[in-house]
């Protein structure tokens, strides 16, 4: 089970938003590469990222932060990144520069011949991020909730080749509630490509929930404000994970 950290960016800075309010931001650092190299420092076996700014703008904003965060971590874990991610172009150039996954999220609901395009260009590099609030899936920022069940969009991607689905019950995201494992773990079981828990996860009792679902096809969690706020020690959740795998 990977611990995954997350660093949101928000005009270059670390952030955490909660509920992905742009307005309800607090920054957390002013050095995303000193962060990432924090985590990995702290036993990190991948990082996920978010240009915040890139959701919103649909095109890469934070690319100066992202490129310090790949030149201070150095290729010792992988990186995923998600956020304005529109085209081609841009997953080529992430890719490029060191991202070793790119996560599509909006995109792939709205314009999913992008994301099967995306899945043959870069095959084994693209993961989709589906949020959902009570199994229905939510699109711009979480601005809008759509009527796509979140397991029936899931299967069609994972036909199209993706490598995994990022899984973010945004009811609880951000608000150190748990983790909803009951949905969780009923997309991983409808899959047979791994879904990653996001949203959530706020002490050590969930990552023994999560770890105790590992087998259904859950391979990590991302957490953020958790370990930013200090309600989950990161280096002792990774352990314990070890452990529990």
């Amino acid at each position: 089970m990977l611990i995954i950290p997350a660093i949101d960016l928000k005009d270059g800075h670390c952030v955490r938003l909660k509920q992905g309010l742009m307005e309800e931001s607090t920054v957390f650092s002013e050095d995303p590469g000193a962060m990432a190299r924090h985590w990995v420092d702290q036993g990190g076996k991948r990082l996920h990222l978010v240009d915040l700014n890139g959701a919103f703008a649909g095109k890469p904003v934070n690319e100066g932060a992202i490129r310090s965060i790949v030149s201070a971590v150095g290729g010792d874990i992988p990186i995923q990144l998600g956020g304005g991610i529109r085209d081609l172009e841009t997953i080529e150039r992430y890719l490029d520069n060191g991202i070793d996954y790119v996560i599509i999220g909006t995109a792939a609901v709205k314009t999913p011949g992008f994301l099967h395009e995306a899945c043959d260009a870069f095959p084994g590099q693209i993961i989709v991020g589906l949020d959902a609030k009570d199994g229905k899936v939510a699109i711009d920022g979480w601005s809008k909730l759509t009527g796509h069940d979140v397991i029936d969009l899931a299967k069609k991607f994972e036909g199209y080749g993706v490598n995994a689905i990022v899984y973010t019950d945004i009811g609880r995201d951000g608000m150190l509630t748990g983790v909803n494992i009951e949905a969780t773990v009923a997309l991983a079981q409808a899959l047979t490509i791994p879904v990653i828990a996001s949203g959530g996860v706020t002490n050590l009792d969930d990552v023994r929930k999560l770890c105790a679902v590992a087998s259904e096809g859950i391979i990590g969690t991302i957490t953020g404000r958790a370990i930013y706020e200090g309600t989950l020690d990161f280096a002792a959740a990774q352990k314990l994970a070890d452990e529990l795998s």
